[in-house]
C-alpha cells in the first residue's frame, strides 16, 4: 500500500513545501495500545508555529490552502501507513489522541478501548464524532470494538474514502 500512495505523498509533500515553510511532514506524540506513546506521522496541514492542539481546538486560520484539500481528501493522514506497517496503528480503529487529552484516555482507559490498536480512520469519524465530545468519542470507539469484524472495518475505510 505504500509503493501504491508514494507518488500522491511526494506531490503533496512538494506542494506542502512549496506553499508554506517548514517540513512536510508532521510528527506528534500520540496515545496508543495499552496508553503507550508514539510518534504518529501526517503531512503538515498548518502553519509551522500552530501550537500542539487537538484539531477542533486550533486557532482560526491555522490550517493553510493546501492543508484543506489535504485533510478534505484524507490525503493528510497517508504518512500513518507507516505506523501501520510498524505495528503502531491499524487501518481501522479509535484515532489516536494527544497524551493531553486526559479526559477521552480516561474514558477509553474504562472501557477498554486502549487494549486496541489505534486506527487512521474509525467508526467515530465516520459518523462525524470528533474529540471534543470525549465521552462520545470513547462510548463509539467501544462500541466498534464490540462489533469489530472484516465487514464493518470495510464499512468505515469505504465510508471514510466517501466522505473524503
Amino acid at each position: 500500500m505504500l509503493a501504491v500512495t508514494s507518488p500522491v505523498v511526494l506531490i503533496a509533500m512538494l506542494a506542502v513545501r512549496a506553499t508554506s515553510p517548514g517540513p512536510a511532514i508532521f510528527s506528534q506524540p500520540r496515545v496508543g495500545r495499552g496508553g503507550a506513546v508514539f510518534s504518529c506521522h501526517k503531512l503538515r496541514t498548518m502553519h509551522r508555529n500552530t501550537p500542539s492542539l487537538p484539531t477542533h481546538e486550533a486557532p482560526a486560520g491555522s490550517v493553510t490552502a493546501v492543508g484543506k484539500v489535504l485533510r478534505a481528501t484524507k490525503i493528510d493522514e497517508l504518512p500513518q501507513l507507516w505506523n501501520v506497517l510498524r505495528g503502531e496503528m491499524s487501518l481501522v480503529g479509535p484515532r489516536p489522541c494527544l497524551p493531553t487529552q486526559t479526559e477521552l484516555i480516561g474514558y477509553r482507559q474504562r472501557l477498554g478501548v486502549l487494549s486496541a490498536l489505534p486506527g487512521i480512520t474509525g467508526l467515530a469519524q465516520i459518523k462525524g464524532i470528533d474529540m471534543s465530545d470525549p465521552k462520545l468519542c470513547a462510548e463509539t470507539d467501544a462500541a466498534y470494538m464490540k462489533a469489530a469484524s472484516i465487514g464493518l472495518d470495510l464499512r468505515i475505510l469505504l465510508g471514510t474514502f466517501y466522505r473524503a
